[in-house]
């Protein structure tokens, strides 16, 4: 295997492990946008994206529903 291959092959093992993570743990990207003319600010936008895969937003949501210690 040449230092190429095992380059790219260690980024790959890489990438696959931060959308494991991010997935499992979730990750909220936010940003903003406003579209100007002539200085004058006609539209703003404010965004949210949430990104995480339905079993650990599910998980939360349980969490959030049924604390532990919580009385019934």
């Amino acid at each position: 295997m040449s230092p190429r291959d095992e380059h790219e092959l260690k980024y790959q093992v890489t990438l696959v492990e931060l959308v494991d993570r991010v997935l499992n743990k979730g990750v909220v990207l936010t940003g903003d946008i406003t579209l100007s003319v002539a200085n004058v600010d006609l539209v703003y936008v404010g965004l949210r994206l949430l990104l995480s895969s339905v079993a650990t937003l599910e998980e939360q949501r349980d969490r959030e529903l049924h604390p532990v210690g919580a009385q019934p």
